[in-house]
């Protein structure tokens, strides 16, 4: 296993971030080199990860420092302690199956397996927080749905429909895995946003990036009457809810963790 970094002056990071989520959409490590730079990594075997020039041209012009290190053979146990539970007060766990049960009001298991996490990431947590005070009633969509987080989620918080839309067939897999683990019932599908009509819904999770949603709300295609965005980095927030306030979809709530936002948006 390949750790390949990416280290960039803290000034120039939301730019380099941005442009390495479109190469690694599955989510990168972000830590905290110094007070002025931050480093950004993805993991892959050899021959998985972008090439290093790839890497370069993607950083839009900002001074990147790019480093490749080989990961030790006790990888497997240390990717198991990255992945920690996420606690959302009493209300909510989402956790790997190697951690033991919680005591909260909704316990979700969630296998990361070796392309997607469990919910940790902000931009997660910031649209499970914003479904958390949103009443289930009809029907719901995870546009995104990677291992099937918010999906399963609002199933357990009682949506009597809830289907998971991914493009990547690997997502899919993963939230029909999970789905069964936390025996609940979804209709799992796969699915390009650029491209196809996303199903009439009540509700729409969406935690991808910021220019499919921008597109989306450009295209003129259907609209659900209530939306909740995510995967947006705190500067992109007006942007997008601009875009879609154009569409008649209104910002109702936002929520900020770091440099990540998420947006709850509602028809007129």
């Amino acid at each position: 296993m390949l750790r390949l970094a990416v280290r960039v002056h803290r000034r120039q990071a939301e730019l380099v971030l941005a442009e390495l989520l479109e190469l690694a959409p599955s989510g990168v490590e972000e830590v905290d080199v110094s007070a002025d730079v931050v480093e950004y990594a993805v993991y892959g075997a050899p021959g998985e990860l972008p090439a290093l020039p790839a890497l370069k041209a993607a950083a839009g012009g900002a001074y990147v420092d790019v480093s490749t290190e080989e990961i030790a053979d006790d990888w497997a146990d240390r990717w198991r302690s990255f992945h920690r539970p996420l606690v959302i007060g009493d209300r909510l766990t989402v956790r790997p199956p190697w951690e033991p049960p919680s005591a909260t009001a909704l316990d979700v298991v969630i296998d990361p397996g070796q392309a997607f996490g469990t919910g940790a990431h902000a931009t997660t947590r910031l649209c499970l927080e914003l479904m958390l005070d949103t009443a289930a009633a009809g029907s719901f969509v995870d546009l995104g749905c990677g291992s099937g987080v918010l999906a399963i989620v609002a199933a357990k918080l009682g949506w009597p429909a809830v289907t998971a839309l991914d493009y990547d067939k690997a997502a899919t897999v993963a939230t029909r895995e999970n789905a069964h683990r936390n025996r609940v019932e979804l209709e799992v599908v796969d699915f390009d946003l650029r491209y196809e009509q996303v199903p009439d819904a009540d509700l729409v999770a969406a935690n991808v990036l910021a220019a499919p949603l921008v597109g989306w709300a450009a295209s003129q295609r259907r609209l659900a009457p209530r939306l909740i965005l995510s995967g947006l980095l705190a500067s992109e927030a007006d942007r997008v809810a601009a875009a879609f306030a154009q569409r008649g979809r209104h910002e109702h709530a936002r929520r900020v963790l770091g440099e990540w936002a998420a947006l709850a948006l509602r028809g007129e």
